[in-house]
């Protein structure tokens, strides 16, 4: 058998939505890229691989506009207004999207749709390769290079090796990274909705007792939930026979947008929080999951990815076009400091918000109550908030802005 070896710029392991976007940023400004993934594509597409909806905020829409790839993105649901309450309280804080402008605060898309939409704009790039299902034997870093030995016997040398490969991420743990995080002891239940009365682009976060309920609107009259309960409960509840299961939703979406019916299978994830003690490492850099993992109280995680994404590909382009080693330590270095901070910023606020909303004390509940009307009569402090569910608070990349880079 004959061994091929590979002689490109980066190599990125794992073809998901934060790892195929970074590589389509950084083919299209010229870089040689491959992409390695384990699984088949056809599996990868479909709605039994990955059956979540994603909340994608304006700013991301910027990145997947600028790299092409929202021109191939499908049924897409504008998110208009979003409406927080506190469980059975009368207080409530309401976003309208017309408060900042004619653009939505984001759009909610199906993940299998974005992952489609992203091996579209991939194959009219020819300097990216994506390589599916293939895996990798073993990866070598040294002070000057990558070599990665593939399960088919190729070789491919890289001067940048990005880990876009999960929150279990085997090349963060071969690089001895270590992470900080615990388990809420929360499962989210996520499932598909059909109902009677159209939702008019409205996301619904409610905060009950176990955790946060969310009604997500998506094309035509269904919505997403995204349950969130205790783990032992939400083995029991996933264990339900349809109709049981489908009562039980009910009771807690209510009955404002008419007869529900749940429609295709349901999931259920376990809820942790993780943050890297560093996001890179000898010719390495973590991006996603693979860096961080938050609760998705907020609905922010795939967009704290995105903002991984947006901000390598700037630094690394860059120093490219600077005749600059992409995968040397002064590179690297630029691209943690503009991202650490701001994750861990975001994650200690869906931790905080997670635990004050799951807190039953009578005067704990008086105050988050009060918050949420005096929030929604304050439109300067309401603003600011509104910018941070569009994704558009703090020094954004290019891409973020709707700028090529």
């Amino acid at each position: 058998m004959t061994k091929n070896n590979t002689n490109i710029d980066i190599l990125v392991i794992g073809g998901g939505l934060n790892g195929l976007p970074f590589a389509i940023a950084a083919a299209s400004a010229g870089l040689e890229v491959v992409v390695l993934e384990r699984a088949a594509p056809e599996d990868f597409l479909s709605a039994d691989f990955d059956g979540r909806v994603s909340a994608i905020a304006h700013a991301s829409r910027n990145l997947l506009r600028s790299t092409g790839i929202w021109d191939h993105v499908e049924a897409t649901q504008p998110m208009l207004d979003i409406r927080i309450t506190d469980g059975p309280s009368k207080c409530f804080l309401h976003y309208d999207h017309r408060q900042l402008g004619d653009e939505p605060f984001g759009h909610m898309v199906e993940n299998r749709h974005l992952r489609q939409a992203m091996a579209k704009r991939a194959t009219e790039i020819p300097t990216l390769q994506m390589r599916a299902p293939v895996e990798y034997s073993t990866i070598e870093r040294t002070p000057d290079g990558v070599t990665a030995t593939l399960s088919t016997g190729d070789e491919i040398s890289a001067r940048l090796l990005v880990a876009a490969d999960g929150r279990n991420s085997p090349l963060r743990k071969q690089a001895g990274i270590k992470i900080v995080g615990w388990s809420y002891d929360q499962a989210g239940i996520v499932c598909t909705v059909a109902h009677e009365i159209p939702h008019h682009g409205v996301a619904q976060e409610r905060f009950l007792k176990p955790g946060p309920f969310a009604i997500l609107p998506m094309t035509g009259n269904r919505s997403s939930l995204v349950w969130t309960e205790q783990t032992e409960r939400a083995k029991v509840i996933m264990a339900l026979p349809e109709a049981e299961f489908a009562e039980e939703m009910a009771k807690r979406f209510g009955d404002y947008l008419g007869k529900l019916t749940v429609v295709g299978p349901r999931w259920s994830y376990p809820l942790s929080l993780h943050q890297s003690e560093r996001y890179v490492d000898q010719r390495l850099a973590l991006i996603g999951d693979a860096a961080h993992g938050m609760h998705p109280i907020a609905g922010q995680g795939l967009n704290l990815g995105l903002r991984d994404v947006a901000a390598l590909a700037e630094v690394v382009i860059d120093a490219a076009r600077l005749g600059q080693d992409i995968g040397g330590d002064m590179v690297l270095e630029d691209y943690q400091r503009w991202r650490r901070f701001d994750s861990i910023t975001l994650l200690v606020i869906t931790d905080g918000l997670n635990r004050l909303f799951t807190n039953e004390i009578p005067p704990v509940r008086l105050a988050r109550d009060i918050g949420l009307a005096a929030v929604n009569k304050m439109p300067k402090l309401k603003g600011f908030f509104m910018e941070h569910a569009r994704g558009t608070v703090g020094k954004l990349p290019r891409l973020l802005q709707g700028k090529a880079l």
